[in-house]
C-alpha cells in the first residue's frame, strides 16, 4: 500500500501564508501526478493544482498568481506554496498521487489520498 500523508495546515491570518508538505511512501515504483485537492464545509473536493513527473503544472483560477505547486521527485513529496491566502481559502487539504507501484515481480497502479490537514484562514 501506498501512504500519503500532508503536513503544514493551521491557522493564518487573511494576507498570510502557510507551505503544505505531502509526501508519498510504500514500494512506489514511479508517480505520475500529484495533486492537492481542498473541500470547504458543505462543499465537494474540488482541484486546486497539480504536478506531474516532468513538471507540468496546472491551477485553479481561483488560486492563479497565489499558490505555486513544486515537486522533489527524489523524495516523492510535493509542496503547495500558499501566499495572499484569502478566508474563502479555508478549507481540508488533500493530497492525491497516482502512479505505480511494485507488486510482486511486476507493478500495478496506484491512486492514494491522504487524511487531509486542515486550512483556517481569518479575516
Amino acid at each position: 500500500q501506498v501512504q500519503v500523508v500532508e503536513s503544514g495546515g493551521g491557522l493564518v491570518q487573511a494576507g498570510g501564508s502557510l507551505r503544505l508538505s505531502c509526501a508519498a511512501s510504500g514500494g512506489i515504483f514511479s508517480i505520475n501526478t500529484m495533486d492537492w485537492y481542498c473541500q470547504g464545509p458543505g462543499s465537494q473536493r474540488e482541484l486546486v493544482a497539480g504536478i506531474t513527473s516532468s513538471g507540468s503544472t496546472n491551477y485553479a483560477d481561483s488560486v492563479k498568481g497565489r499558490f505555486t505547486i513544486s515537486r522533489d521527485n527524489a523524495k516523492n513529496t510535493v509542496y503547495l506554496q500558499m501566499n495572499s491566502l484569502k478566508p474563502e481559502d479555508t478549507a481540508v487539504y488533500y493530497c492525491n498521487a497516482k502512479g505505480s507501484r511494485y507488486y510482486v515481480h511486476s507493478w500495478r497502479p496506484f491512486d492514494s489520498w491522504g487524511q487531509g490537514t486542515q486550512v483556517t484562514v481569518s479575516s
